[in-house]
């Protein structure tokens, strides 16, 4: 069968009733069956979040022992940490504090006495409530429920929830670091007073400053064996210098080791401080940009779309089937 424009003009003329009544039919079919009584309307609320760049709020805020750091707090995180807060945002604890919270098998519902309820849970869940990152390294958090105002309150509240969520995990990894510091620190200072204890020992024992003493009795050594000074100056001056050379070594040994400690301290001490204010910390872990308010109008179904796309499928349907009709006919007559 060859089709031309003179052709088609003429099989429009013949079968425009089917073309146009069916199709019309159809979308009045549509109109009565996407209102409210078949499909019920969804309304849709969103958060937008940035992910924050700071882990640490010490390393941003506190003096480091090489300076301060160069985190800035008010800065925003890339695609790393836009793929950590999705993962978060997708995380167990997350769903069930909402499926808690919401109630959300009796609104959704779900009977729960069917084959596996909980899957069909999830699965009605994963429907409603999606979360996107953007191409500026944002997350949306999209919410889609019969109730416009519980749409906003299950946006806002799984906002919340992240914002606890990384903010414990991150609490709990600054606590095991508090732990470790404060164990080396405190073992630090330990061996620090044992040092002490030990330098005090020696100083009732006379050595005070080696290297200042041992010159000073050296030269008063000299200076009384030159004026001839009473053997009992003499013994006194050598008792001395005996003194220092039986406890000097061990003086300067404990002394520099002391000197190094002092210094491992500082740095510790620094150390310490940080990861008290990362444990007590409660700076928000991400950037709201806009709470999430009950929408007015509905998103789904859009009934203008739907009856439209309903009209043109039943009409390339008819087409279709004139078509295979009209070829079937032309060949049985042939025959």
């Amino acid at each position: 069968m060859e089709y031309s424009s003179s052709n088609l003009i003429s099989f429009v003329y013949k079968n425009w009733k089917p073309l146009v009544v069916i199709p019309f039919l159809s979308m009045v079919v549509a109109v009565v069956f996407s209102g409210p009584t078949f499909i019920k309307p969804l309304f849709e609320s969103q958060v937008i979040l940035f992910p924050s760049t700071t882990n640490s709020v010490s390393k941003a805020l506190l003096p480091q022992t090489n300076g301060y750091g160069d985190e800035d707090i008010f800065e925003y995180g890339d695609e790393q940490q836009a793929e950590q807060l999705l993962q978060i945002l997708s995380s167990g604890e997350i769903r069930d504090s909402v499926i808690a919270k919401f109630d959300l098998m009796n609104h959704y519902d779900i009977d729960t006495a069917s084959d596996y309820p909980r899957t069909k849970l999830f699965k009605e869940y994963e429907n409603k409530i999606e979360f996107n990152r953007t191409q500026f390294m944002s997350v949306e958090i999209n919410v889609l429920d019969t109730d416009p105002q519980i749409a906003a309150d299950i946006a806002n509240y799984i906002y919340k929830l992240v914002d606890k969520v990384k903010r414990r995990v991150a609490k709990n990894r600054a606590q095991m670091g508090l732990q470790i510091v404060e164990n080396e620190y405190r073992g630090l200072q330990k061996e620090i007073q044992t040092m002490e204890d030990k330098i005090t020992e020696l100083r009732f024992k006379g050595v005070h400053d080696y290297e200042s003493q041992s010159a000073v009795f050296n030269e008063q050594y000299a200076i009384a064996l030159a004026a001839g000074a009473s053997q009992s100056r003499i013994k006194q001056l050598e008792r001395r210098l005996d003194t220092l050379a039986k406890y000097g070594g061990k003086y300067v040994a404990i002394r520099d080791e002391l000197q190094l400690l002092k210094e491992e301290e500082v740095k510790l001490k620094t150390k310490f401080d940080q990861a008290k204010v990362d444990v007590n910390q409660n700076l928000p872990a991400t950037f709201k940009v806009d709470e999430a308010r009950p929408a007015e109008r509905k998103t789904y179904p859009k009934r203008s779309i739907l009856i439209l796309a309903v009209g043109f499928a039943v009409f390339i349907l008819v087409v279709f089937t004139l078509l295979v009709r009209g070829t079937f006919l032309e060949l049985r007559a042939k025959a």
